[in-house]
């Protein structure tokens, strides 16, 4: 009986490898005078000012490099320049997430109502930062919270609106039934901030997400980059252009939000996705759980909120959301991948598993998004990153 049930994986994983397509070879990628020029003709086509890009091979960090200007004084983007790291913030908390369920201080599938002290419409504001979390009181009239899980929140799942305040009442609700539909959401990944930073300190939890984050920033050697801003930083700080090219002031977040307070530079955020990409810091069980489809996505885009679902035949069947990033399948294999966009950000991270390869761009005017597609194809080849449901026509617009 052992016998059979120690031989029955090995037998599953040559039926897999014998039965399912074999992803094509990883292309040769491209030298840094190649990319580089690359970067200069798509700027040109978009008018952007500037772009930061990294490229991560076999999970290392292979070339990093920036282009173009800084604020519209026209002093340099550099590899070392503040930017703005929006909603890639998001994979970062996630990663921090799948370290405490490594530590055994959360696990995914129990619903955060056991891991608080008291009901959650009973938490009130922030005495620091009133507006830190969500009015989690709204909910008091609606007992679906109670199964919000720690995977809802990173899926997407909530039912949850992206936040509370672009309600028409500015009140919290859910949406549909926790855990049956993706609708992007900010405001269940500052959910489950609450929790861990106010929850049992018996299991382990009460612990302040920023600190958590600094200690991986300084694990990696991220000098530059926080979860809050930190006045008297030194010049070297990205300032923005809308889609119309006009100047916008740097995100300067007070407060930790894991939705997107991030602050970064090109050097700094490409050694995090090395070590995503790569799994430094996690389990092997718990960076594949990151990664793994965890909500088939069905949906035409990322926006509007609260779609219908797609017709069967229509909805894309390798689209998945996994914990912070959502998931694809392609030519070159299992892939992900995160954004990061507001009215002057343009920001993005994907990856594909096998060759543990990774594009990384930042940048500080949003209209060098519309070329984001044609310079990740240009280095990691065609791996069927779905950039269609992610900006549909909306990319480089404010």
């Amino acid at each position: 009986m052992n016998a059979r049930n120690n031989a029955f994986p090995q037998v599953a994983a040559l039926f897999a490898a014998i039965c399912l397509p074999l992803a094509a070879p990883a292309q040769d990628l491209p030298k840094g005078a190649a990319i580089d020029a690359e970067v200069s003709t798509i700027l040109a086509r978009t008018h952007a000012n500037g772009m930061a890009v990294a490229v991560i091979d076999h999970g290392k960090v292979g070339y990093v490099n920036a282009y173009g200007i800084r604020n519209a004084k026209g002093d340099p983007l550099t590899t070392d320049t503040v930017m703005y790291g929006a909603s890639l913030t998001k994979a970062v908390f996630a990663y921090i997430v799948m370290q405490l369920v490594d530590q055994g201080k959360l696990k995914l599938d129990t619903p955060l109502k056991d891991d608080l002290d008291n009901p959650l419409p009973s938490y009130g504001p922030d005495p620091v930062f009133p507006d830190k979390y969500g009015p989690y009181k709204d909910l008091a009239g609606d007992p679906r919270w109670e199964k919000i899980t720690p995977r809802m929140c990173l899926t997407h799942s909530t039912g949850f609106s992206n936040f509370w305040f672009i309600e028409p009442d500015q009140k919290l609700h859910i949406h549909f039934d926790p855990g049956m539909h993706f609708s992007y959401s900010g405001e269940g990944m500052i959910l489950l901030q609450l929790v861990i930073e106010h929850g049992r300190k018996a299991q382990g939890l009460g612990l302040d997400v920023g600190d958590l984050a600094k200690t991986d920033f300084d694990r990696l050697g991220m000098t530059r980059t926080s979860l809050v801003w930190f006045p008297g930083t030194d010049p070297n700080v990205a300032e923005g252009w809308n889609d119309q090219g006009q100047p916008q002031p740097h995100e300067k977040r007070s407060k930790v939000r894991v939705a997107g307070s991030m602050n970064t530079t090109i050097s700094d955020l490409s050694k995090f996705a090395a070590a995503l990409v790569s799994g430094d810091g996690l389990s092997p069980a718990s960076r594949a759980e990151m990664t793994k489809p965890s909500l088939h996505i069905t949906t035409a885009g990322l926006f509007p909120l609260f779609q219908p679902d797609l017709p069967l035949s229509q909805q894309r069947k390798d689209l998945a959301s996994g914990l912070g990033v959502t998931v694809f399948d392609g030519p070159q294999g299992h892939g992900f991948f995160k954004g990061g966009h507001d009215g002057q950000t343009a920001n993005t991270l994907m990856c594909v598993e096998a060759s543990q390869r990774c594009v990384l761009i930042l940048s500080s005017d949003v209209r060098a998004e519309a070329g984001f597609v044609e310079l990740v194809r240009f280095i990691l080849g065609d791996i069927g990153e779905p950039y269609d449901w992610e900006y549909g026509d909306h990319a480089g617009k404010s």
